[in-house]
Formats: structure tokens, sequence, C-alpha cells
């Protein structure tokens, strides 16, 4: 097995490294978490920058073509995705992420829309869906990729949870319409907050604060801490404990929430970090399929 030496936050390991086989034998190392592996209806896993192709500031696994890098590349990295999973890649859907919260509700129709033929839709940060064989992603440098699973109604979700994302609830919001499409009780749904920034490495100004303050009211002690930086106010934002906080007054189970114990940004070497990197980067992604 490749060896991946994690920098891990201070609440002790939750994400586990797994390493898949690609179709060439070939591994590829992936992040898993414990409250969706215990589901035998569904796979998923979290990439790093581990078991790619690409070159250059793009080593190795980088999952888009949208910041140079060679689309031979990046569909090789697919392929090696696409293998470990075990979803062909006309059967992948991905985001089209935008900073917003709006949720697409993903039908046969829609396989392959953004991998193998046309997006077919603009601004989509959130995907659900209830068909089987159907994987859903959701890419990320920095921001929260979460992934949502209900075994009992048999359907999942993903969104991607930047600052904006989350102070406009995202997360909230595919719990919601799960419930509307599916009959999703909060209750039974499991969530993996994903590999993101940490509280310590993420620092905002003002304006974000008051956007969070206004979205968690009550929780601004909690969720940021505030200083001075030559003479101006800054804060150091918590976006996996907004996101949790988020999901548990959606109706999820504490229980049921795994939040990451990995920062992108203290790991540049295997995980894509915007602010490490200064914009210089690719993407890892979150994948999730309902057997």
């Amino acid at each position: 097995m490749v060896k991946i030496e994690w920098k891990r936050m201070g609440h002790g390991p939750v994400l586990r490294t797994k390493e898949l086989k690609n179709e060439d034998g070939t591994a590829l190392p992936v992040l898993v978490a414990p409250k969706l592996e215990e589901l035998q209806e569904i796979r998923h896993f979290f990439t790093t920058r581990e078991g790619g192709v690409s070159s250059g500031i793009f080593r190795s696994l980088n999952l888009t073509t949208s910041r140079g890098d060679d689309p031979a590349n990046v569909a090789e990295n697919f392929t090696r995705v696409s293998a470990a999973l075990g979803v062909p890649k006309d059967h992948f859907v991905l985001t089209r992420q935008t900073h917003t919260d709006h949720i697409h509700i993903v039908t046969e129709e829609d396989a392959g829309r953004g991998l193998t033929r046309d997006y077919g839709y603009t601004d989509v940060d959130g995907l659900v869906t209830n068909v089987p064989g159907i994987a859903l992603s959701v890419f990320t440098a920095d921001c929260v990729p979460i992934l949502f699973a209900d075994p009992v109604h048999k359907a999942i979700g993903t969104c991607h949870a930047g600052w904006r994302g989350t102070a406009a609830r995202i997360a909230e919001k595919v719990i919601r319409i799960m419930k509307e499409q599916y009959g999703t009780d909060p209750a039974d749904v499991r969530c993996a907050i994903g590999p993101s920034i940490c509280r310590a490495c993420y620092e905002v100004s003002g304006d974000v604060a008051e956007a969070f303050a206004a979205a968690l009211p009550g929780h601004e002690a909690e969720i940021m801490d505030e200083k001075n930086v030559q003479g101006e106010k800054k804060y150091q934002l918590d976006l996996h404990l907004s996101n949790r906080i988020i999901l548990e007054e959606a109706g999820v189970k504490p229980e049921h929430i795994d939040v990451t114990d990995i920062c992108t940004q203290c790991n540049p070497d295997l995980l894509w970090s915007h602010r490490a990197t200064n914009g210089q980067r690719g993407l890892q992604a979150g994948f999730i399929v309902l057997e």
C-alpha cells in the first residue's frame, strides 16, 4: 500500500486512507468516511493528489481541465477514478460549481453530464438522486465537500460548501430536497464532511463574518475567532463546524456525521489547496453512488 502521512487536526483520525486499484492494477489512494462505509447500499470516496498521470503544478490526480491541465491527462485520471469506483464514465454526473446553493435533481437522463457529454445546466453546486449506478460528484480545493446517504429510502447527494454556500446553508437545502423528492427522514441520513481548509488556516474578513453571524445566529463564538491584523478585524472561520451545525439543525443526528480531520492547506502535497498554491492548482473530488 502507498504510505501516506497526513497532518491531522486534533480531534483524532476520522477519515481513513484506503487503497483501491485501477484497471491496470496501479494504486489509487482515497479517503473514506466510517459512517458511509457502514452502509452496504453505497460506495464512496474522496480523492487525493496521488494516483494520477498529470504533471507539473497539476501532479498527479487532477480532475479538471479548467485551469490548464492537458485534457488527455485529466481523461486518464477520470478513467482511474471510474475503475476504482466501479462506475463507467458515462454514468458519472458532475457539478458545475459557481458558489451557489442550487441543487440539481439527477435522473437517468443525466448520466454522463459534464464528463462524457455536455452539462446541460449551469450554476449547480449540489446533486441528489435515487438512481442506482449513477455516481454523483463534488469538487474542491479548500472548500467543503459533503456527501449524503439515506439508506432507508435509497437516496444520495453531494454539495460544495465554500463560505458562500455554507452561509446560504446549502447542506440544509440538500436535506430538504431529498425529503421532498424521496421521502427522506433527516434522522436517517449519514453525512461525510470531506477534506477542506481548517479553522486555523482560514482567515476571513468582516463581511464574511457578518454573513455567518446572520446564517448561524447564536453560534458566532463557536464558529469563529476574532483577531486584530494591522488595525483591521479579521476572523478565523470554522467551515467544518459551521456545516456540522447546519446539518444538525436540518435534523441529521450528530452520531451520523463524520467531520474531516484533514486540512487541505496543511497537506498541500497530498491535497489541492487554493490558498496554499495561490491558485496554481487542480481539483480533488468526492464521489458517491448507490449500488
